[in-house]
């Protein structure tokens, strides 16, 4: 056999596994719903749904007017609908694209505030342990409306449900992203009455979704108290 054919015979052999390759597809491994027990630590209503509210839905881009590429975020149901496969964060797109930008997907959230690496975390540890919607934490309530500083209960409200949509002065409705802002807001009232999606407020979080009553208490008394930096 010349050096030719065999160069020709190589050629053929490798286009054939090109095309065999590039023809099998296979559905994603999922997790069985026996196995999906759940990350006990994490409760998906308290700790998950927040961020995909607060970082996804707004700006127009995922919530139930808008549903962008297919994707609406503001809720469980929704969420599982598109973009989240059990157990398997490489064949979940919506980790793709929050996390590593592969697939070509777009880097998630746009304009708006990114995901911190605790947000990271949690999502990837909800996805990996089967993306359930309950979980032993949900019973394991640790809202305490006597503790209300600044630093420990307020902010990390803040930043878990509202800087999304109110990350700089420029946003609409303004920034919660700082002391001094969420302290403007609590001391015009405006805080409070959104919180509490009074009438004649803009509801926040938006999408449907509110803070805990025990979250709202716990607002409510630390500007009662002052609105103190502490």
């Amino acid at each position: 056999m010349t050096g030719s054919v065999k160069i020709s015979y190589l050629i053929i052999f490798i286009f054939g596994v090109c095309f065999i390759l590039n023809s099998c597809t296979h559905s994603p491994w999922v997790m069985p719903v026996g196995e999906r027990t759940a990350d006990p630590t994490i409760c998906f209503e308290r700790d998950v749904l927040p961020i995909f509210v607060s970082k996804c839905t707004n700006k127009g881009c995922h919530d139930a007017a808008s549903h962008k590429g297919g994707y609406k975020l503001d809720s469980y149901v929704d969420i599982m609908k598109k973009g989240i496969v059990p157990g398997n964060t490489a064949a979940s797109t919506i980790w793709e694209a929050i996390a590593i930008k592969t697939f070509n997907v777009s880097k998630m959230p746009i304009g708006g505030s990114g995901l911190t690496a605790s947000d990271f975390d949690l999502i990837g540890r909800w996805i990996k342990a089967g993306a359930v919607d309950s979980g032993v934490a949900c019973s394991l309530s640790t809202c305490d409306s006597a503790n209300f500083t600044y630093a420990a209960d307020i902010e990390p409200i803040m930043q878990t449900y509202c800087v999304g949509c109110h990350s700089s002065a420029s946003s609409t409705g303004g920034s919660l992203a700082d002391y001094n802002s969420v302290k403007n807001a609590a001391v015009n009232g405006r805080l409070i009455g959104n919180i509490r999606h009074e009438t004649g407020y803009n509801p926040m979080p938006s999408a449907g979704f509110s803070l805990s009553e025990c979250q709202i208490a716990q607002i409510q008394n630390w500007v009662a108290a002052g609105a103190l930096d502490n």
